[in-house]
């Protein structure tokens, strides 16, 4: 086994420019007036709504969509941003082929839901597009808290909190806000810097203050934060990367998905970034299908999704493997990494025995000139002072941790899927907890 750096084979500039400018618009156009309208007509407005208690963050979707049927797009928008403050981003990238249309009566009875995204799209796009914010700020209470972590969970706790009359100084370590919406999504889920307009015209409803390259545990001390706040909210994410665990994974060509994924996101000529002729990406989720997908968008040739369970098992929704495959990747399952050698990567077939997954002993390689991670994300410095539950921060329904004054949510706290929706609902529903616990 070599621990040599893979062949070199990685470059830029593998399709022209008027190519990669295609395949990195926006992967579904957005619905007109027209197409809106008919879209909502479809549904049947269920008095048991299934696709609302589908949804994470409550969102009633009979009535918006009655009120895109109705003509009142902005109206429908509110009834949106009411729920979710970050409804626009999550109609581009929520999962709602296994969330809300899933459940919809019209995909149960004829295998075709009611394009519910699409329709949350055109409401929300149409309300920003007029430079409007629909909520205003309470009486201020004199009351200021410190949120750590500029994502979803982060802006939606920032935003509740603002409009409840509360002072809010968002602190997070990138140079941009926005989280995993500025750079964790597939660029061509959110064209046109959508996350930054996004936050942009989230910030109107006054009374927060973001200030970027501050990380907590080196620029911000939890104790200090607690000094100078009256409450704290954790949204750090989970900025670690778990290991390969085989021989060679420290290459010179194997690279973290998110890296990958991020690069993609801040950079405007995709005709600068290296892409391997011969790429192989590690994982099951989200992460490796859009390592992947994007990685075929830059010009590689051979595309590989390597996973060590069955295809069942991937966190990725059926309806992203489907796209990856309509992408041209292949995805491998019941095979993990072996060792990474030069220009190719070594994988042994697993299967489920006794005692869980086992490797079988018999081994094959893939032609590798560029291998991505993307086997989970772990916290990088669990807070000092805080319980920790399976790798995360312990939380309960509210999103109160074992501190008192300390809240946490998203990615980085114990709670449901790592889901922007879900950062979403967190962020927002400790802000409720938040501000009940300061009036209090």
């Amino acid at each position: 086994m070599s621990n040599s750096p893979l062949t070199p084979g990685v470059v830029a500039g593998r399709l022209p420019a008027a190519v990669l400018a295609e395949n990195f618009s926006d992967h579904e156009a957005a619905l007109d007036a027209h197409e809106a309208r008919v879209a909502a007509d479809r549904c049947y407005f269920c008095h048991d709504a299934p696709c609302m208690t589908a949804c994470p963050t409550s969102i009633d979707i009979p009535l918006f969509i009655r009120q895109i049927a109705t003509g009142t797009p902005e109206a429908a928008a509110k009834t949106i941003f009411s729920q979710n403050i970050l409804g626009g981003m999550c109609a581009r990238v929520c999962p709602t082929e296994t969330l809300c249309e899933e459940v919809c009566v019209r995909e149960i009875a004829e295998g075709k839901p009611v394009e519910i995204g699409r329709l949350q799209r055109f409401a929300t796009d149409t309300l920003m597009a007029k430079g409007v914010h629909p909520f205003t700020r309470a009486k201020p209470t004199g009351k200021k808290v410190a949120v750590v972590g500029a994502g979803p969970a982060g802006l939606a706790c920032a935003h509740r909190l603002a409009m409840k009359g509360h002072e809010v100084v968002v602190y997070d370590a990138r140079a941009k806000a926005g989280g995993l919406n500025e750079y964790g999504i597939a660029s061509y889920k959110s064209t046109n810097d959508f996350a930054a307009k996004e936050v942009d015209w989230l910030l109107q409803i006054g009374g927060i203050r973001i200030e970027t390259g501050k990380a907590l545990g080196r620029d911000l001390g939890l104790a200090d934060l607690q000094k100078t706040h009256d409450a704290v909210f954790l949204a750090i994410g989970l900025a670690g990367v778990n290991a390969l665990r085989a021989p060679g994974e420290d290459g010179a060509n194997v690279r973290n998905a998110v890296d990958f994924i991020a690069e993609l996101r801040q950079q405007p000529d995709k005709g600068k970034l290296a892409i391997g002729r011969d790429v192989v990406v590690i994982g099951g989720g989200m992460t490796a299908v859009d390592a992947a997908v994007q990685s075929k968008l830059l010009g590689a040739e051979n595309v590989t999704i390597v996973y060590r369970r069955g295809q069942e098992k991937m966190a990725a929704s059926g309806y992203e493997q489907d796209h990856a495959t309509r992408a041209g990747v292949r995805i491998i399952t019941h095979a993990a990494p072996v060792a990474v050698h030069a220009g190719e990567i070594e994988l042994g077939y697993t299967k489920n025995g006794p005692k869980g997954l086992e490797m079988t002993g018999e081994t094959f390689r893939l032609k590798a000139d560029q291998v991505f991670k993307a086997i989970g994300q772990t916290l990088a410095g669990a807070p000092e002072g805080l319980k920790i539950d399976g790798g995360k921060i312990a939380v309960d329904g509210t999103g109160q941790t074992s501190v008192t004054g300390i809240w946490a949510g998203g990615d980085c706290a114990t709670g449901g899927e790592d889901l922007t929706v879900t950062g979403v609902k967190e962020g927002r529903d400790a802000a409720e907890a938040i501000h009940k616990a300061l009036m209090g």
